[in-house]
């Protein structure tokens, strides 16, 4: 088949491109199929006009546009479909069904469309958390309801996604859970460490930082010799007042704060961890979202301790990791300090995180991707190569 994948933006340097988009296309393309990525440059200009080749999979940049505002926003849409038209796919697969890809597809025609839905985007969602103009939000929340009942099928990265795009009038039968993947990528092993180490990999969106606080201050307390290895960054400084606050409660010192990285530098970071902590705040995004770093931390074999939410119940449940009830910080905090105790509990966590890790390999949820296709009335045949 020749599936063209459209993404919101490009491959730097926001994450859904590599933690969804780019690993599911290098899957397909192991099972033989031809798959190109075109990508509008939306936060990185200099990547306009530029194809590259990741293991197969071609990654074509459109062109940059030459203006701002609404011209940019029409250059970007038409754009995206000429070199869509270009390519003369068997099936489109848009992923996130709003901006620029969202409005290209309608002028598809007769080419089989599905429609990829990895976060709630409308009322509740990312409208409500970051600041787009109202037209935009009015826009998105419209093309959140309306493409995937124009899409021949629909892939759904959580079961909170699942029920609500049946909750559109999308029939079950066209869609398709189709979580995140794990790449097969042979975890470091464990250094050795005169501290036990708590990793803590966020950006921030999923937390609460008092709770986190209250977590964290608990740990200290009861394990002063504890350190927590904290990577990520927010983006309203939500890093910033947990330093704040863990200087002026006394608890600083078990900080070591690396902040954003390179997704090349996780692996060596997270092989520093004893245990891995988790916590998600109970609201509808959190339900919704596909948690990919979940899946990072399971692909390292750490043992894990997260709040009951949303996906991260299909990846844990029902022994790959500790899941205790949201809005309860002692708890997570009880489970943390219970694993740094007990080294055989987190080595069974360990073994349990691996196999989960490898039923989560993209190679097996490509097939999935593939049922989608055949929804379309597509007859696949795949030369398949894993």
């Amino acid at each position: 088949m020749r599936i063209v994948m459209i993404a919101p933006f490009g491959i730097r340097p926001k994450g859904t491109l590599l933690a969804r988009m780019l690993p599911l296309a290098q899957a397909l393309h192991r099972r033989g199929h031809a798959v190109t990525i075109v990508a509008p440059p939306v936060h990185n200009p200099t990547d306009g006009g530029t194809h590259r080749s990741y293991d197969g999979v071609i990654v074509i940049h459109t062109a940059t546009p030459p203006l701002s505002g609404l011209p940019a926003a029409l250059w970007h849409t038409i754009a995206l479909w000429q070199q869509t038209r270009r390519l003369r796919p068997d099936v489109i697969h848009l992923f996130k069904p709003k901006g620029f890809g969202g409005l290209a597809v309608l002028a598809r025609g007769r080419v089989p469309l599905v429609v990829d839905c990895d976060d709630w985007e409308g009322p509740g969602g990312w409208n409500d958390l970051l600041p787009y103009p109202r037209p935009a939000k009015l826009l998105f929340a419209w093309q959140e309801r309306d493409l995937p009942r124009r899409a021949d099928a629909v892939t759904v990265v959580s079961h909170t996604l699942e029920t609500l795009v049946w909750a559109m009038g999308v029939p079950p039968q066209r869609v398709f859970y189709l979580p995140n993947g794990a790449v097969p990528n042979e975890p470091l092993p464990p250094r050795l460490t005169e501290r036990p180490t708590i990793v803590l990999y966020t950006r921030f969106w999923e937390l609460d930082v008092a709770e986190v606080a209250t977590v964290l201050a608990t740990i200290h307390h009861a394990r002063p010799t504890a350190r927590l290895l904290l990577i990520g960054k927010g983006e309203r400084g939500e890093e910033q007042r947990l330093l704040a606050q863990a200087a002026t409660e006394g608890w600083l010192t078990m900080i070591d704060y690396r902040g954003w990285q390179e997704p090349t530098a996780i692996p060596s970071l997270l092989a520093e961890a004893d245990v891995a902590l988790a916590p998600i705040s109970d609201t509808l995004i959190n339900r919704a979202r596909g948690m990919a770093k979940l899946v990072e931390l399971l692909a390292a074999g750490l043992p894990i301790v997260a709040s009951d939410v949303g996906t991260a119940r299909d990846y844990l449940a029902p022994d790959a990791g500790i899941l205790v009830p949201p809005g309860n910080p002692h708890a997570l905090a009880a489970a943390v300090i219970n694993l740094l105790d007990d080294a055989t509990a987190r080595a069974k966590l360990r073994t349990a995180a691996l196999a989960a890790a490898h039923r989560l390999r993209w190679d097996n949820l490509a097939l999935i991707a593939e049922t989608a296709y055949r929804q379309t009335g597509l007859s696949i045949k795949s030369n398949a190569m894993v």
